[in-house]
């Protein structure tokens, strides 16, 4: 990884000085990179971005910039682009006139203001619509030129806070693709919250999942789907299925799970659990297989839903005593009903054993 641009050192941010939002936290952004804050709500991401963007102070801790301490730094002075949700365009200006108007603020020459709004505007598609005032654009326009606006004079660093909330399905997902080749094309670093789980694996090089003001995992987006740290995370980041079990042998990644029915089967462990410790298998729907697979974990089902789903299907099944066990298959040749009995099988390799609970 490239030399770090941004580090949290032992960052902590209270409110009514008991209960800690933002718990110790130790963070280094590289320089180029997308990093994406992921979390429910009230796990401390917002509060983060907050605290980097000037708007929110540390109770205690370092926040740099550039090897330059910032958390003692105006919001203005600090060299940030921010995106907001709500896009914060002003409502009397014209799109040109909001780009104008960082540039104005940073002390850019008269004569250099127009060529950069003309280049900005560019990059975002929006060179004919540059005497619009914000009312007479869609929300999909106006985020365009929010980015635009936050990219235009040159930051260091762009921070994003849920920016495209509002947008339909279908236009968040383009203007996700649309962001993220912004980023690849000018190398600028960016750093982007969310709590939409698709649209973090969509964008990001790294994701740090947040949960009770702490990281609970910072890691490539394959690397958090194919092996979460622990049960919240492998919770949090896609569907899963999930076992309660306890771990009754270990042969080096290799165990055994025993779980409350009695039922035992094979997964892997990557963490340093001992036999006898409880732990939660996880298991992607997509790896389940109907039928018997030899060498493989089985187990007897009952269907008790089958959710159609254009190119597949969700089948939601009774399994070892849960109601919530969901397998992914296409949906060609589906003929399952509710009340169908079958087995579901799946290899070792798919079934992670975690540590039960997420650290507090």
């Amino acid at each position: 990884m490239s030399e770090s641009i941004v580090t949290f050192k032992q960052v902590t941010k209270s409110y009514d000085g008991k209960t800690l939002v933002v718990d110790g936290l130790d963070l280094a952004l590289a320089r180029g990179e997308f990093l994406t804050l992921l979390g429910p709500s009230g796990s401390g991401k917002t509060t983060t971005l907050m605290m980097l963007a000037g708007f929110e102070d540390p109770t205690s801790g370092t926040i740099t910039l550039d090897g330059k301490r910032i958390d003692n730094v105006p919001p203005h002075k600090r060299g940030i682009g921010m995106v907001f949700q709500n896009y914060a365009l002003f409502p009397h200006m014209t799109v040109a006139q909001n780009l104008a108007f960082p540039l104005e603020m940073h002390g850019v020459a008269k004569a250099d203001i127009e060529p950069r709004i003309r280049r900005a505007l560019d990059m975002v598609r929006m060179a004919h619509l540059r005497e619009r005032k914000p009312a007479q654009l869609s929300g999909g326009q106006q985020q365009r030129v929010a980015v635009a606006r936050a990219l235009v004079y040159g930051p260091k660093l762009v921070l994003m806070d849920e920016p495209l909330g509002a947008l339909d399905k279908q236009l968040r997902e383009q203007m996700q693709l649309e962001i993220k080749h912004l980023h690849d094309e000018l190398g600028v670093t960016v750093v982007y919250v969310t709590h939409d789980q698709s649209e973090a694996l969509t964008m990001s090089d790294r994701i740090a999942v947040f949960h009770h003001g702490r990281i609970q995992q910072l890691a490539k987006p394959s690397e958090l789907y194919e092996r979460p740290a622990n049960a919240f995370v492998a919770s949090f980041i896609g569907e899963n299925n999930r076992f309660d079990g306890t771990l009754v042998a270990r042969d080096g990644a290799s165990c055994r799970v025993r779980l409350a029915d009695g039922s035992e089967l094979d997964a892997t462990v990557d963490t340093d659990i001992a036999p006898g410790a409880a732990v939660v298998l996880s298991l992607r729907p997509e790896r389940v297989t109907i039928g018997p697979r030899p060498g493989a974990n089985t187990l007897p089902a009952q269907m008790l839903e089958v959710i159609y789903l254009g190119d597949h299907c969700k089948l939601r099944m009774r399994v070892a005593g849960s109601e919530e066990f969901v397998a992914k298959v296409p949906a060609a040749g589906v003929a399952w009903n509710r009340g169908d009995t079958l087995i579901v099988s799946w290899p070792a390799q798919a079934c992670l054993a975690l540590p039960s609970d997420a650290k507090e």
